[in-house]
């Protein structure tokens, strides 16, 4: 593979569609028209590809239980590339689910060497009051991983599944790498699957919202899923006739699972020492839901396969990369509003070099940090955007004019969600938040 995909460290994308022949991911137009209300990312391809978000979009259709999950590194300041995973989550609560969100304090601690008590401090100063501040309701769990027993159990259960060479080809760990970042990636699996436990309603559809460099964690933790099941069905063939059937095998399922199997499943079944062969029952749904039931009433574990969107990276506001240790690239949450304005008013644009110029070539708006700013974050009306955009590329609209409307709207967003953030402090008794004891 040519791209290499790293969830700690800043990614340079600049060929998304790699990503759909190299990784598996596909490409979120096609699931678009089952959504309902598709939130403003989605409509203006700011997400751009997808794992299995069909059974997502199905239960928000029918109306059935499924679940958003996220989880936020306690390690600087919030900003607005973690606002577009926040929006996110938000909007998917909005449309019926069960919201999970992880404060990975064993990550920061282990990658980044952080105490606790810092793990806390910045977990709740920056990323939960926002979170909240952005629409985040109480019904949803906020938790830290240091705090959450069935994430930690459930890590523990995973890790059993998983060895180093596995590791390594994934997130390229080496001799040096400590124990304990191996364990976090443990327990990001566990937290993906947590909404699935039996204590939070079983197993159900759970989406995670991602950018693209957060996918290894995806792969993992769909390859663990299969790996933790009690059961798999397979699809094969007589060897005789040619005719297709299914088979439920299970390596740790007794005997007594197995007969149970047997006798839930209609038609003609064969009972196997380790399987089950199902040799006339067509509806695989109904097969799969029947082995789900049997393997949870005996102790074993149903995951479905956790669903996934990515999103496209913010730029920095200089160019390049955005980076959380570079003030001057980004926009923290917290900077006070006219700090935010003024860096908008300094951010690099897609004009040309003179007035001239940009009436006579016109502008180029994907390249402008200040139009992408307007595009994830200031603007909700798509026509106006559209119009911006247009009046841009023919050349008579001038950067000066976008800067001055995108550091005004800068300045009111900043304002008003530092306001709510004082809020939401005052409210942080009203949700179930899981902290280290």
């Amino acid at each position: 593979m040519d791209t290499k995909l790293d969830p700690w460290s800043s990614n340079d994308i600049t060929d998304y569609s790699k990503l759909f022949e190299e990784f598996g991911i596909s490409p979120f137009e096609t699931v678009l028209p089952e959504i309902p209300s598709p939130h403003m990312y989605m409509r203006r391809k700011v997400i751009f590809g997808h794992r299995d978000y069909e059974q997502i979009a199905q239960a928000m259709r029918t109306g059935a239980p499924f679940s958003v999950m996220d989880g936020f590194m306690p390690s600087g300041k919030v900003h607005l590339g973690h606002k577009m995973v926040m929006d996110q989550i938000v909007w998917h609560q909005e449309q019926g689910a069960d919201a999970f969100v992880g404060i990975a304090d064993r990550e920061a601690y282990s990658v980044r060497g952080f105490s606790w008590q810092k793990c806390r401090d910045i977990g709740v100063e920056e990323y939960i009051l926002s979170l909240i501040a952005l629409g985040f309701k109480p019904d949803g769990l906020i938790y830290f991983q240091s705090g959450c027993e069935s994430v930690k159990d459930l890590a523990f259960e995973l890790g059993s599944k998983v060895n180093f060479s596995e590791l390594s080809a994934i997130y390229g760990f080496s001799g040096e790498t400590n124990l304990s970042h191996m364990l976090s990636v443990a327990t990001q699996a566990a937290d993906i699957l947590q909404p699935e436990l039996e204590d939070f309603g079983g197993p159900k559809p759970v989406v995670v919202p991602v950018g693209p460099d957060q996918d290894p964690h995806l792969r993992l933790t769909r390859g663990l899923a299969g790996k933790m099941n009690m059961f798999r069905i397979e699809e094969r063939e007589d060897s005789k006739t040619g005719r297709p059937y299914l088979s439920v095998r299970g390596k740790a399922a007794s005997k007594e699972t197995l007969k149970e199997l047997k006798k839930r499943i209609p038609g003609k079944v064969k009972l196997y020492e380790a399987h089950v062969d199902v040799l006339e029952f067509s509806d695989r749904a109904g097969l799969e839901e029947i082995v789900r039931d049997v393997a949870l009433e005996f102790g074993g574990y149903a995951f479905l396969p956790p669903a996934s969107t990515y999103h496209r990276f913010m730029s920095g506001l200089q160019g390049g990369k955005m980076s959380s240790s570079i003030p001057d690239s980004h926009i923290a949450l917290t900077d006070a509003p006219k700090d935010g304005a003024k860096k908008v008013k300094r951010a690099k644009t897609g004009g040309c070099v003179t007035l001239e110029e940009q009436k006579k070539l016109g502008g180029k708006p994907d390249e402008c940090s200040v139009f992408e700013l307007m595009l994830f974050h200031l603007l909700e009306d798509d026509k106006e955007l559209l119009e911006i955009r247009e009046e841009c590329v023919s050349g008579t609209r001038m950067c000066g004019s976008c800067k001055q409307l995108a550091s005004e709207l800068m300045h009111d967003f900043l304002k008003d969600h530092q306001e709510k953030r004082e809020l939401a402090r005052e409210q942080l008794d009203e949700y179930r938040i899981m902290y280290k004891k």
